[in-house]
């Protein structure tokens, strides 16, 4: 593949794959495709991080960097008093998003989108994301920054990013932005954090 998964329209040939896993009792099947992040199976850092966000959450959720919308349709699928707004660059992974969550019978807001510039002006309760770790530290620590610009007050920051990958300069960086930042849980070399706007 000559192009990356935060490429907006990527070029390599289309190879669709199937997957499904298992998230808070929903049985979730989903498509997948090349040129877009984790084709063909749900990577360990989603699951980690999915697995480490609240059991109900409520109001405007944000999954940042949706990729084919594994962590934003599981989360609209177990809470549907939620309102899921899943963000990309990649316009093949927005397709699949859209297809994924009509699959599974959910109802989600899907969005093009360089960072939060799509969602400007607007707050959210929740935000989660499995940064592009591969677009380099400064796009991965721009979306850090307008997601702590985007929270609520008391809202909360889901990442997960692996130890050797960055996890303590990320974690300074975060601190330096929200009021209180911890790891949650780890697995498998990756860290959660999370990361509380005061209220």
């Amino acid at each position: 593949m000559n192009d990356q998964y935060f490429t907006r329209e990527p070029t390599s040939a289309s190879n669709r794959a199937s997957c499904a896993y298992t998230y808070r009792g929903h049985t979730l099947r989903c498509e997948t495709d090349s040129g877009v992040f984790s084709r063909g199976e749900l990577d360990a850092g989603t699951r980690l991080l999915l697995d480490a966000l609240p059991k109900n959450l409520t109001g405007d959720v944000l999954d940042l960097g949706c990729g084919w919308g594994a962590a934003g349709v599981a989360v609209a699928k177990a809470n549907p008093e939620c309102r899921v707004t899943s963000t990309d660059v990649n316009l093949r992974a927005l397709e699949l998003t859209r297809e994924n969550a009509r699959l599974n019978g959910v109802t989600l807001e899907c969005l093009e989108s360089d960072g939060l510039s799509a969602v400007a002006g607007r707050h959210f309760r929740t935000i989660f994301t499995n940064p592009p770790i591969r677009a380099g530290k400064e796009t991965v620590y721009r979306l850090f920054r307008e997601a702590s610009e985007a929270l609520l007050p008391g809202g909360e920051l889901y990442v997960v990013i692996r130890k050797q990958q960055g996890g303590d300069s990320a974690m300074k960086y975060l601190a330096a932005l929200l009021d209180s930042v911890e790891k949650v849980t780890r697995s498998g070399g990756f860290w959660v954090i999370r990361c509380v706007k005061a209220a």
